[in-house]
Formats: C-alpha cells, sequence, structure tokens
C-alpha cells in the first residue's frame, strides 16, 4: 500500500494566448482543441525490457528515484512495474512510498489494473529529433465533469517498438486535454509516421476531489520569441486562504501551432506555498516542429 507523505492537490489553470497578454484574473479552464510536442527532461524514456527479477518485493522509493530508472535497475518492464503499482503515479513518486517490485510475470503478483475511464485520444503524432530520436504525444481529452488521475498510454511504432507514455501532471481537469508523452532514442523517422495509441489506465474523480487543493493560475503570459520556437513564460499560483499549504507546486505548459498541434510540452516545479499566499513562475517551453502559436497552462499543489 502506498504511504503518502503530503498531502496531493491540483486544479487546471487558465490559458494564456501567444499574444503575451495577462489574463484579467484566474484563468478559465483549457478548452480542447485539435491536436502535437517538446523536448522536455520530465518525460519518461524507453527502457528495453531485460531479465525481470525472479521473486517480488517492497522497495522504499528514495530521493531522486525514476520510474524509468528503477524498472531499468530491478529488470523489470515499466507495463509490469506500473501494473503491480496501480496506486502509484510514476510523475509524483513521494520518498518512502512502498513500490511492489514485481517477478518473473505478473502472475506471480496479485496486482489488478482496473479498466480505464473513457477518454478519447484526439491526436497522435511523433517528431524526429537531431540525434536519431522520436518524441511521440498523443492528446487524452478528458470529457467528463469530473478529475482523469494516473492518466497513462501505450505507444507503438512497430510490434517491437513501444513505450508507456504519461501526462506532465496527475490529473486531467474537467473538459479539457493533456498529452502524454515519451521519447524514443535511436529510432528511425519512419516508426513515428502513424503512432498507435491505447489507454492503459485512467481514474475517474469527483469534480472536487478532497485530497485536491484549489490552486489558481493569474497572470499568466507567454511571450514568444522573435522566431516562434520558443515562447518565455511566467505568472502566478495562487492558493485560498481556507486551503491547507502546499508544499510543492508544479505548473505544465502545452505549446501548440496555428493549426492547433501540440508542438511542445515543459513542466517547471517550485516550492511551498502557505494558505493564502502565491508563488511566481517563469520559465520557458520550446517547440519541435513548427512556430508556437499559443499556450495553455496547468497548475498541481500538493
Amino acid at each position: 500500500m502506498r504511504k503518502t507523505l503530503f498531502f496531493c492537490a491540483l486544479l487546471l489553470g487558465a490559458c494564456a494566448s501567444s499574444n503575451g497578454q495577462p489574463s484579467d484574473g484566474p484563468l478559465q479552464p483549457y478548452l480542447t482543441r485539435t491536436p502535437e510536442s517538446t523536448s522536455t527532461p520530465n518525460a519518461i524514456v524507453i527502457i528495453n525490457t531485460i531479465v525481470p527479477t525472479a521473486t517480488p518485493f517492497i522497495y522504499i522509493i528514495q530521493q531522486g528515484d525514476t520510474f524509468s530508472e528503477l524498472a531499468e535497475k530491478f529488470k523489470v518492464t515499466q507495463d509490469d512495474l506500473r501494473t503491480a503499482n496501480p496506486d502509484v503515479s510514476p510523475n509524483s513518486m513521494s520518498v518512502g512510498t512502498n513500490l511492489l517490485i514485481p517477478g518473473s510475470s505478473l502472475t506471480s503478483v496479485d496486482a489488478s489494473t482496473p479498466t480505464p475511464a473513457p477518454a478519447p485520444i484526439t491526436q497522435s503524432i511523433c517528431h524526429p529529433t537531431a540525434d536519431n530520436g522520436l518524441w511521440c504525444f498523443a492528446l487524452i481529452q478528458n470529457d467528463t465533469a469530473g478529475f482523469l488521475e494516473n492518466v497513462s498510454a501505450r505507444i507503438t511504432l512497430d510490434p517491437n517498438t513501444s513505450a508507456i507514455a504519461f501526462t506532465p501532471l496527475d490529473i486531467i481537469p474537467p473538459n479539457s486535454s493533456m498529452p502524454v508523452y515519451v521519447f524514443f532514442p535511436n529510432t528511425p523517422a519512419a516508426l513515428g509516421a502513424n503512432p498507435q495509441v491505447q489507454v492503459l489506465s485512467a481514474i475517474q474523480l469527483s469534480a472536487n476531489p478532497p485530497r485536491y487543493l484549489k490552486a489558481t493560475l493569474n497572470n499568466t503570459i507567454a511571450k514568444i520569441d522573435w522566431d516562434g520556437f520558443t515562447a518565455q513564460l511566467s505568472g502566478e499560483i495562487l492558493l485560498p486562504a481556507e486551503s491547507s499549504a502546499a508544499t510543492q507546486v508544479w505548473v505544465a505548459a502545452v505549446a501548440y501551432d496555428k493549426l492547433g498541434q501540440v508542438v511542445g510540452v515543459k513542466r517547471w516545479e517550485g516550492g511551498a506555498i502557505q494558505p493564502g499566499g502565491s508563488l511566481k513562475f517563469n520559465f520557458a517551453v520550446s517547440s519541435l516542429r513548427s512556430a508556437i502559436d499559443a499556450v495553455d497552462f496547468f497548475v498541481q499543489a500538493r
């Protein structure tokens, strides 16, 4: 069973248009569009399957551990590790959390994978990189009035090349879209022409889940550079006075081109916010494909 060391919280912020003008008050929820990608260190990199461990055991998450590195360390696939730990989010593993390391197959681990909540895939696309890799993205739509939690999807390029992709935050807010994404190293660009996507997990929550704080974004600005391939982002995270304190906050930015395709994703990580307080953020998102036309923002506070 997962032991949570701190209270998790997330709420969607609003979108900032590419004209760089701040919003007047809290941002409004992102309205879904047609989707596509960015070079970001927060993606889960594909790990080749090696020989799995012989028997299941419990590992305690340490500072600096990542989901993909643990899969490689213990010679198990990310699929098996995720299925054995359905309550653990790969994007926000807390120090001290118990992680079940599966054995040679999931038949040796009494773990079940629930049927994902409905989560339509509105776009899938891959972009080649200069080092012969591929960033692959799939835009997941949440059409419900509640949150979708722990969303993941398998992106398959051919029968021998696939990986699990995750969203930059733990929850997709109501009536909004957020991409899952993953990097394939040493992969021919031709394999990314028609990626196949299958949603593996998506947990339906209520519109106001009690374990998530109502953080909001205000005065978000997206200043697009002269060449259009980088946007400088800034804004402010607000926490209501009646809220509990947040020990960590994340802001995710999704960049779109003029066709409405995702061309960049980046996550910023900040510190603590006291009830009624605020925290400013400033970071950049880059495009892998074409000029950035607009940027949408999401915020998560824990």
